[in-house]
C-alpha cells in the first residue's frame, strides 16, 4: 500500500474525528502514545482525549495544508502535518503543525 495514501486516509480520519467528537479519539492512541502539548507531556490514550476534550473551545474546522510522510526505523511511518485550525466565531485561523 502506498504510504502517502495510508498517511492522507490517517490524516483525514484524525482531523475529522477531532473536528465533530474529540472523545472518538481514544481509539487511535495505546497506553505508550505521549502527546506533547505546548510543552506538557501527556501520556496514555485516556489521558490524551481528557487533555483534547478539556482545550478551551467547543467547534473547529482543520483545514489540513500539507501531509508529509516518511519511513520509520520501526516499520512505521512519521507524519507531518500543517495547516490552519478555524474556532467557532472567530475572524482569523491559527496555524497548527502535529507529528504522528
Amino acid at each position: 500500500m502506498d504510504p502517502d495514501a495510508v498517511a492522507k486516509a490517517f490524516v483525514e480520519h484524525y482531523y475529522s474525528t477531532f473536528d465533530a467528537n474529540r472523545a472518538g479519539l481514544a481509539n487511535l492512541y495505546q497506553e505508550g502514545s505521549m502527546l506533547t502539548f505546548e510543552g506538557q507531556k501527556i501520556q496514555g490514550s485516556q489521558s490524551i482525549v481528557a487533555k483534547l476534550t478539556s482545550l478551551p473551545f467547543q467547534q473547529c474546522k482543520h483545514n489540513i495544508t500539507t501531509v508529509d510522510c516518511q519511513p520509520s526505523g520501526s516499520g512505521g511511518m512519521l507524519v507531518f502535518v500543517s495547516g490552519n485550525l478555524q474556532l467557532a466565531g472567530e475572524q482569523h485561523a491559527l496555524k497548527f503543525s502535529q507529528v504522528f
